[in-house]
């Protein structure tokens, strides 16, 4: 039990940011939770118990979504794509990075990801995503849902997803240099 209360928090957050709903989230970490402790004796130990216990609430996340989806409160969202300025500018005509545009040097990766204050910035970005994106991109790269899987749970093209996750991707990364690497200069 007290393992399950230390990793809460952080189930809460990844929830929240999943499905952007504090009661929703809730509920979701809540049947987790319950989940987790009516089969603990089947914990095999392959994983760590916290990549145990966020697999199931991945599941529970996905059982949320697709009961939104059903009461019509998820819907496809074509509109937001066309309206995006930031790929504007990006890019030359060669398909080669714009000077100003280029991604900023990162230094070690490693050493990014056992940073704090890294993930800090991650998760603010990732609020500042507009819902059905930071949706998809959690699907993906947080959830590890394979692209076929996000367009059956959410009903969109799979040129649509790819689309959204290579925008996502760069206004998490826009975010995170003006964010984190400034900082860090």
């Amino acid at each position: 039990m007290r393992r399950l209360e230390a990793v809460r928090p952080r189930l809460v957050s990844f929830a929240l940011l999943q499905l952007r709903d504090r009661n929703l989230a809730e509920d979701a970490v809540q049947e987790a939770l319950a989940a987790a402790i009516e089969k603990d004796a089947s914990f095999q130990e392959r994983s760590g118990y916290e990549t145990w216990v966020f697999g199931i609430l991945k599941y529970k996340i996905l059982d949320s979504l697709r009961q939104q989806r059903r009461q019509g409160k998820w819907r496809p969202f074509d509109e937001e794509i066309d309206s995006d300025a930031l790929l504007e500018g990006q890019f030359q005509q060669n398909g080669r990075w714009q000077v100003q545009a280029r991604p900023a040097a990162w230094g070690d990766p490693e050493a990014a990801f056992t940073s704090e204050r890294f993930w800090q910035m991650f998760d603010t970005c990732m609020v500042a995503l507009p819902d059905n994106v930071a949706r998809i991109f959690s699907m993906r790269e947080l959830m590890g849902l394979s692209t076929l899987e996000i367009c059956q749970e959410t009903g969109i093209k799979e040129n649509n997803c790819w689309v959204i996750l290579h925008r996502a991707r760069l206004r998490l990364r826009a975010c995170i240099e003006h964010g984190w690497l400034k900082e860090t200069d």
